[in-house]
């Protein structure tokens, strides 16, 4: 018989002082969260739940007891972490306020601008210029499609896609991540210039991966994804597909720190679209703010993504816009650290209304009249 527990917040002020003082600050983000639910389930099958505030806090974790409450106590110390700027060559990352990581596809098939700045480097080039003119922090560089369906990529085509858009991405100056699951290929891509590694597989594809990021000291984003193979989709079963992504996100973030990866170097992100319905992935979003008690920044990709199209009437990528903002305000109000987006301007734009709002919400509730 095997338990587990769960620190879920699921109650938010726009600040402590909205709620008398009576709220923790979501993982160094600016969100606030107030209420939360302490669940427990056994052998996968939910068999508690209990809600409280802040100051039941200790009450709750005490009735607990054993392991569970040391689990519990755990993951509130996450809830509350702080969490260490990204270096990243040159440039240091806060992620104080929600980061928008430009996404460069070097592909002839990926589900959104496929082929195009993999055929005209001069567009890729003035593409990747443009996302940090907007206001990119990041600039993540793919060279294998990871839709549904999509052939593998041989290494040696990997490499000759990524690698000149590393170098002139490095030129500019840009913070890089590489979206890849072959050792082989962030090896090149590190030494042409990337910082950090983004391994859809969470570093279960290729064994090589740990040893290597681990020697190299660079961040790594683990993403959830249901297949180890090379179709990453398959597979796709779940209990509760919330607390079944928090387990496996859990145990890849324990495998990484017991191959020699600091702590501080991990990024977890949920796999959005990745062998998960449509009702699953809304489950995943409006669980996010769970996610911060495993202890590691959030980062969130779902631009344009198919589950957009399910909502709006098949909409095609590129007609998506509206539905990835709406999704990452989402992601703003859950306190995710980075967000993986085509869009960059767009989505920079919102981020920083968003942030007017959230810096004006610290301070306006003074001029409220008196009780």
């Amino acid at each position: 018989m095997s338990e587990s527990v769960y620190i879920c917040p699921i109650g938010f002020a726009p600040g402590p002082q909205h709620n008398d003082g009576a709220a923790i600050q979501l993982a160094g983000s600016m969100v606030y969260a107030s209420r939360f639910a302490c669940v427990v389930r056994q052998d996968g099958r939910v068999t508690a739940r209990h809600l409280f505030g802040m100051r039941e806090a200790e009450e709750a974790f005490t009735q607990l007891g054993g392991e569970l409450e040391t689990e519990a106590r755990g993951q509130w110390a996450n809830l509350q972490k702080v969490h260490a700027p990204l270096e990243l060559g040159e440039r240091t990352i806060r992620l104080d306020q929600p980061q928008v990581m430009g996404i460069l596809n070097v592909t002839p098939d990926s589900f959104s601008d496929g082929g195009e700045f993999l055929e005209k480097p001069d567009v890729g080039r003035a593409h990747a210029s443009a996302m940090l003119e907007a206001g990119a922090s990041i600039i993540d560089i793919g060279g294998e499609s990871t839709r549904p369906g999509a052939a593998a990529t041989w290494e040696g085509d990997e490499k000759d896609r990524v690698l000149p858009a590393v170098e002139y991405c490095a030129s500019m100056g840009a913070a890089i991540t590489v979206d890849t699951r072959r050792a082989g290929v962030l090896e090149a891509a590190l030494a042409a210039g990337a910082h950090a590694a983004n391994d859809v597989s969470a570093m279960r594809y290729d064994p090589r991966t740990a040893e290597l990021v681990a020697g190299a000291r660079c961040p790594v984003i683990l993403m959830h994804a249901p297949g180890s193979g090379e179709d990453l989709h398959e597979g796709g079963t779940y209990t509760d597909v919330v607390f079944d992504v928090f387990d496996f996100l859990y145990e890849v973030r324990s495998n990484a720190i017991a191959a020699g990866i600091a702590e501080d170097k991990i990024i977890l992100d949920p796999g959005i679209g990745f062998g998960k319905s449509l009702a699953e992935n809304l489950a995943l979003l409006n669980a996010l703010p769970l996610f911060h008690a495993l202890g590691s920044p959030i980062l969130l990709g779902v631009s344009r993504k198919r589950m957009i199209g399910a909502l709006s009437n098949e909409a095609a990528a590129h007609e998506r816009l509206g539905g990835s903002i709406a999704l990452a305000t989402l992601g703003m109000n859950a306190g995710v650290h980075i967000l993986r987006v085509h869009d960059v301007a767009e989505t920079v734009q919102a981020r920083n209304a968003w942030r007017g709002m959230r810096d004006a919400a610290l301070t306006d509730f003074a001029h409220l009249p008196p009780l």
